[in-house]
């Protein structure tokens, strides 16, 4: 649908993307205002893969909701279950094994690789580059295996527990592992010699969706965003959890807050990623995998609030506990969520083709968007 009005002495047109459209990753409705093929204008609309997460936890007990936080970015369904454990945990008091600490870093560093191999490949088509995307789903596919022999999910992957970890590490885990990290940074050089200097990368992505650091601080963008536009900002370092002070990785940081800077900042978080499995592989602990948690978990009185630095930015759990076996109340702070409020901010002055091009970079999944 298209419609065009007369607004001092030029045509606007308001046209619809989405929410049935390959480029918005999901069920997402962008209304366009345009001049031309100029944007003027975008409002996102929202909502149509709501489920009322929030509100089914209210219904659930603690243990029985931690899958459904699972669903929400279901490209990265390990981190979420990672951010709900830790205030779960924090709300009651639970300390968790070191040993499981240590292998929630390595899984949810894979997590990080295997999220940022879908929005590269997703993202490279769908500015016209076909063969990222063959790539990125073999090297993907890498890390779905180790997932699938951890605990037999490979999407939807339910790896953690209110206390620690659901299973203990299979036989040949850190031997896998290391064994992607050898093979995977060979393949990172392969991505950036099909996209870093190819002139029609660069001239889609380079001064394309400008975000700098104040308007990223106004938006209260997080992730890869933030810190392409110059902020070195990393949970994981300024608030570290589950052991990450221990490791010995970089912020990757660029300085023009463009398309092309924030493609530039996941692609060496590939490779911070592979430091830090390495380093937590060959660091592994022995021990238990699972602190003390009654079967009927009551925790106290109390809320909590914990975030952890998810692939797409700045994940947070608040949760408010009166007494008994449900969260009175719950609510999730997404990175997609947020980061896609500045939609509008990015695409003002830029081309349609532009609007494709600034969706990808902003890498949201809408599970999480409408929860």
């Amino acid at each position: 649908m298209a419609t065009s009005t007369t607004f001092l002495d030029t045509n606007e047109l308001v046209l619809n993307m989405g929410p049935q459209h390959p480029s918005t990753h999901g069920v997402l409705r962008v209304i366009l205002k345009l001049d031309g093929e100029k944007v003027m204008g975008a409002d996102c609309v929202i909502g149509y893969l709501h489920r009322g997460v929030e509100k089914i936890a209210e219904n659930r007990t603690y243990q029985q909701f931690a899958p459904y936080v699972d669903r929400m970015d279901y490209v990265a369904a390990v981190s979420n279950g990672l951010g709900y454990c830790l205030a779960v945990e924090t709300l009651g008091g639970i300390e968790v094994p070191e040993r499981a600490q240590c292998v929630r870093v390595i899984l949810t560093e894979l997590n990080r690789i295997a999220s940022h191999l879908l929005w590269l490949g997703t993202h490279a088509l769908d500015i016209g580059a076909m063969t990222p995307v063959f790539y990125c789903f073999r090297e993907r596919e890498e890390v779905l295996k180790i997932f699938e022999k951890y605990c037999g999910a490979r999407l939807t992957t339910h790896a953690f527990r209110i206390g620690g970890l659901q299973y203990e590490t299979y036989d040949t885990f850190e031997k896998d592992c290391h064994a992607f990290c050898d093979w995977f940074e060979k393949k990172v050089d392969e991505y950036e010699e099909l996209l870093t200097t190819n002139r029609i990368w660069v001239g889609r992505t380079k001064g394309v969706g400008i975000l700098d650091a104040e308007a990223c601080k106004t938006y209260g963008v997080t992730g890869p965003v933030l810190r392409a536009a110059g902020v070195e900002w990393d949970l994981r370092k300024a608030q570290p959890y589950c052991g990450y002070e221990k490791y010995d990785f970089d912020i990757p940081t660029c300085a023009n807050g463009d398309t092309y800077d924030r493609y530039i900042v996941r692609m060496q978080e590939f490779r911070q990623s592979v430091r830090i499995i390495r380093q937590a592989v060959d660091s592994l602990p022995e021990g238990p995998i699972k602190g003390r948690v009654s079967k009927v978990f009551k925790p106290p009185i109390g809320e909590a609030y914990e975030s952890i630095e998810a692939p797409k930015g700045e994940l947070g759990y608040y949760v408010v506990s009166d007494g008994s076996t449900q969260p009175y109340r719950l609510r999730v702070r997404p990175p997609s969520f947020v980061n896609l409020q500045a939609l509008d901010e990015m695409c003002r002055g830029c081309l349609v083709a532009d609007v494709v091009a600034i969706i990808g970079t902003i890498d949201i999944v809408l599970g999480e968007v409408d929860r």
